[in-house]
């Protein structure tokens, strides 16, 4: 840890030195100029827009997420829905006892991890239990994926599409249940457990492994060093960067704005944030679920509870809200691309929001402790639930019943729309923006450490799994989380978060050649569920 800090140091001082100059000078905007010209095209290509007319525009990356979440949806008939309550009760513990029956035990392990494509060196191993609970590998996924989506891209939804986005945006939830159900399953299934016990997983490895067992290794290999680097960029930007700018942005806004001490000094929060990071990010997954499965809960219910208290002094309102929901959704009144335009805003923003079929959420509950890698799909699911149709939806209700929702006049990004939701709150509760906040700044926290994870899996992958690389990437992180709060690299942000949707190109090709493998693994733990009871 001494040696963690001093590296750490050593680095950063050179980074403020250069933060308080790009300040000064202007170089931030030229590097971002620079940066911008270069990865345009990449940006360009992940984000391009086909023009449907009237107004409609939709992200190509939008299909093969609706497309592969349909097809989950039916080919596991209706999992989703069907193995909702099991999926609660396995979170209860009310299945933990399959893991202790030594039949079942042998069973599992036998199926799940001698395959003949498995790696040799890892299967005298994977009798190993795993890092952490049904409840932590929930808790690390969902820090990643419940932040600044469920807050400020409501608001762009809302606004862009009104009411009526929220409709679409809860049905793109439930079908996203489906896609995190195939991809957390083939996570635990395929993953790698070295001697000391530390869990390696992800698309990376049931790419490589699961298409190899169809015949398609040298695919599997490609899609997963395509996978791997894409991860690495995502978690610097889009999962660090982006995060921290956007929390300090708040916090600047909360305390004065031009007026607050912190302006101009993003260095000083980012560096704050750094420490925070690094602290517990060099424990590895065990440390980090410890952190989410008390930060996560915390901040999920002060949310709900303060949009509940918004909704309830409203009450009269809830009506009206849920019948502009329902109209809007299917003959919606003044907005560009009519009823298409309401659902694409409803589905993009369900789908940067909790990032189903992106393949990161498998990492995290890759190291969950279980022999059966259906129950950990199962337990999965609930992950869009509650980011999308529960805490957006929220957001959605608080939104429209304030009476924040503008179509003709929308936030023109995420800061816009942060201060949005910020003021939709005040209008009911004064003092909530503070509460608010500092919801933002966990919301941003525990994404950065769940990131940060995943980020380090795609560079474990590519680089080797020794101490020495490990602190290269964490140290590397912890650096850019200073610089995301000091300077304003769009072109960098924008680049980033590319590199998260260009994720699911190769992880979405996997989940659809490897769906059979799900339904065995699925067969054979609704098999022992039953075998239970009886």
């Amino acid at each position: 840890m001494k040696k963690f800090l001093l590296s750490f140091f050593t680095l950063v001082l050179p980074i403020l030195t250069f933060a308080q100059e790009a300040q000064e000078k202007g170089i931030d905007q030229k590097i971002d100029e620079a940066f911008g010209n270069a990865t345009g095209w990449f940006v360009s290509f992940i984000f391009y827009q086909i023009d449907f007319g009237g107004g409609v525009k939709v992200f190509w990356v939008l299909f093969p997420l609706i497309i592969g979440a349909l097809y989950f949806t039916f080919y596991f008939k209706g999992i989703n829905f069907r193995g909702f309550w099991t999926s609660i009760n396995i979170v209860r513990g009310k299945y933990d006892d399959l893991e202790e029956r030594e039949n079942h035990k042998v069973e599992a392990a036998k199926s799940a991890f001698t395959d003949e494509d498995d790696n040799p060196d890892t299967i005298r191993v994977e009798g190993h239990e795993g890092e952490v609970t049904h409840f932590q590998a929930l808790t690390a996924a969902l820090s990643a994926t419940v932040g600044l989506g469920n807050i400020a891209g409501v608001a762009i939804a809302v606004s862009i599409g009104g009411a009526g986005a929220t409709f679409w945006m809860i049905v793109a939830g439930f079908l996203g249940m489906a896609s995190k159900f195939v991809e957390c399953t083939l996570g635990v299934k395929y993953r790698d457990i070295a001697e000391d016990g530390t869990v390696y997983g992800g698309p990376m490895y049931y790419l490589t492994k699961g298409l190899k067992s169809k015949g398609l290794g040298g695919l599997g290999k490609i899609l997963a060093v395509l996978f791997a680097i894409f991860v690495i960029g995502g978690s610097f930007g889009g999962g660090n960067m982006f995060q921290v700018n956007q929390a300090f942005q708040l916090v600047q806004s909360i305390t004065g704005g031009t007026e607050s001490a912190l302006y101009g000094n993003g260095w000083v929060f980012g560096l704050i944030m750094a420490v925070c990071v690094g602290i517990v990010i060099i424990g590895g997954i065990k440390k980090i679920a410890k952190v989410t499965d008390k930060i996560v809960p915390f901040m999920v219910v002060i949310y709900v509870a303060a949009s509940l208290f918004v909704i309830i002094a409203k009450f009269d309102l809830i009506g009206s809200a849920f019948a502009a929901i329902w109209n809007g959704a299917f003959s919606p009144e003044g907005i560009a691309g009519g009823i298409i335009g309401v659902l694409v805003q409803g589905f993009r923003r369900a789908a940067f929001s909790n990032e189903a079929g992106v393949g990161s959420a498998s990492i995290a509950h890759s190291a969950v402790k279980t022999k059966y890698a259906a129950s950990e799909g199962m337990v999965a699911l609930l992950e869009p639930f509650i980011d999308t149709v529960v805490v957006c939806t929220m957001t959605a209700l608080v939104l429209i019943i304030t009476g924040f929702v503008d179509p003709l006049n929308p936030p023109a990004n995420d800061a816009q729309a942060i201060l949005l939701t910020s003021s939709a709150f005040e209008s009911t509760i004064s003092w909530f923006p503070y509460v608010l906040t500092i919801a933002v700044v966990l919301f941003a926290f525990s994404t950065m450490i769940s990131w940060s994870y995943y980020g380090f899996q795609g560079w474990a992958y590519l680089f080797g799994r020794t101490k020495k690389m490990e602190y290269v990437y964490k140290l590397l992180f912890c650096v850019f989380v200073i610089i995301g709060a000091a300077a304003s690299l769009d072109s960098v942000i924008g680049f980033s978060d590319a590199m998260i949707f260009a994720m699911m190109v190769p992880n979405m090709i996997g989940l659809v050649i490897l769906a059979p493998k799900v339904r065995d693994e699925l067969n054979k733990y609704m098999k022992a569920i039953k075998e239970r009871s009886e």
